[in-house]
């Protein structure tokens, strides 16, 4: 089985794909620190706990997170005897090549997310991962990642708001029942949730007019249901987008021989 694992700058997901579905999917926050022994007793006692049994024998990464890499990396060989697979390195191959600037490095989240849009609903895509940062990849009608853009992330643009300003509180990110806030957090929530929602209509909408042909928006990440609410700021919503696009790059490279 496969054993696909998503680090990202706030949590690391780890999905087991038995080759038609996902038998498990677990969240653990991302730690530099932790060690391929502690990553093995967290995933086997959620294994056994669940009375999972698996026979992992493959495994593919991908990691916002160069740091946790080397551990990884010994967790896969030392306990599934195997050599993972990681979406940026030159050993791993990509259905279809970025087309970006000499020199430039995509994020391999940005490169799963490409593949995994591709493989579900096309080409001519803008895909919104609300993540730890806010992204926007650009899918061409042939499935290469042509570029984007980044914005900070909600729960950063909070986080700052509140150490910023002494006076402010931190608050929880949900959709006001008004515009007009008539207390302070009511004030923040407003703020930072129709803020967002012109961030994201703004910019998807100037990346269809540079674009200059018709394009869907896939939505996925944690605060993307929030922003699903009643508005039509998206064609799609997918969980797990992120986790399939492993799988999808994980299938290319077998059938190239990679793997």
């Amino acid at each position: 089985m496969l054993l696909c694992i998503d680090t990202g700058n706030t949590n690391t997901v780890f999905s087991i794909w038995n080759g038609e579905e996902f038998i498990a999917t677990w969240r653990t926050s991302t730690e530099t620190q932790r060690t391929a022994d502690q990553y093995y007793v967290w995933l086997s006692t959620l294994m056994s706990f669940q009375k999972i049994e698996a026979d992992i024998t493959e495994v593919i990464i991908s990691t916002t997170v160069p740091r946790v890499v080397f551990n990884l990396r010994v967790f896969c060989a030392r306990y599934f005897d195997c050599r993972p697979l990681v979406v940026g390195k030159p050993e791993c191959l990509l259905p279809r090549a970025p087309r970006v600037d000499e020199g430039t490095t995509v994020g391999p989240d940005r490169l799963v997310n490409t593949a995994a849009a591709y493989d579900r609903f096309g080409g001519d895509l803008i895909v919104v991962d609300f993540g730890t940062a806010t992204t926007f990849d650009v899918v061409a009608e042939d499935g290469a990642y042509v570029g984007g853009a980044i914005a900070p992330g909600v729960n950063n643009s909070l986080e700052a708001l509140h150490r910023a300003a002494a006076a402010l509180p931190h608050v929880d990110v949900t959709m006001p029942e008004k515009v007009i806030g008539t207390n302070t957090v009511d004030c923040m929530q407003s703020g930072v949730f129709w803020g967002y929602v012109g961030l994201v209509r703004e910019t998807c909408n100037r990346i269809k007019a540079e674009y200059d042909r018709p394009m869907r928006v896939i939505s996925t990440g944690g605060l993307a249901p929030l922003f699903n609410q009643g508005h039509t700021l998206f064609d799609e919503y997918d969980e797990f987008l992120t986790i399939h696009g492993l799988v999808v790059i994980h299938n290319y490279n077998k059938e190239m021989g990679n793997a």
